[in-house]
């Protein structure tokens, strides 16, 4: 049977995962116990030595080393900081993963922002690429970092008085840019 045949369960037909794709799913939720564990030794020991998280609104890490020294400072960061997988759905080389990160940024700086001790929400999206070894090659990681400034108070809250008036003073300056020709 090939991975896109069906299996029939009652009235319901349900697809067939291969072993790789099973094999993929596994890699990846095992990734994220590592992260809801906050171990930053087993979350890098998933990566090949050559892989990639790139973090869209933090940027790129490479290699196990670069991982584990980001998540250390996140946890450290973030001390209670709780990580709950929503949906892993994978192919026969990605697992794709929807979570929610919730914890309160009062433990060290992260990624040169002091601690506020407010409490952070964020909801993420990771792509992962397993290889046949079961290492991640490639993480790409989506989260809402507007959201986390607005949570730590970077950014004012949104729809307020505050964020109106940045608004207006961002479009003031863009439309005088705009008159003088930059």
């Amino acid at each position: 049977m090939s991975e896109r045949e069906t299996v029939t369960e009652g009235a319901r037909a349900t697809p067939r995962k291969s072993a790789r794709v099973k094999a993929v799913e596994a890699a990846g939720q095992s990734y994220f116990d590592a992260i809801s564990a906050r171990d930053p030794e087993a979350m890098a020991a998933h990566f090949h030595p050559d892989g990639i998280e790139d973090i869209v609104p933090l940027g790129v890490f490479r290699g196990p080393g670069e991982v584990r020294e980001l998540f250390t400072e996140l946890f450290a960061a973030m001390p209670d900081a709780e990580m709950v997988v929503k949906r892993i759905v994978a192919d026969d080389e990605v697992a794709a993963v929807e979570y929610r990160l919730t914890g309160t940024f009062s433990g060290g700086p992260f990624q040169g922002i002091e601690p506020t001790g407010k409490r952070v929400e964020i909801r993420g999206f990771d792509s992962l690429e397993i290889d046949e070894e079961g290492k991640i090659t490639r993480n790409t990681g989506y989260y809402d970092g507007a959201a986390f400034a607005r949570a730590i108070g970077m950014l004012p809250p949104q729809d307020s008085g505050a964020e109106k008036v940045m608004t207006a003073g961002f479009n003031a300056v863009t439309k005088l840019r705009a008159r003088i020709g930059q």
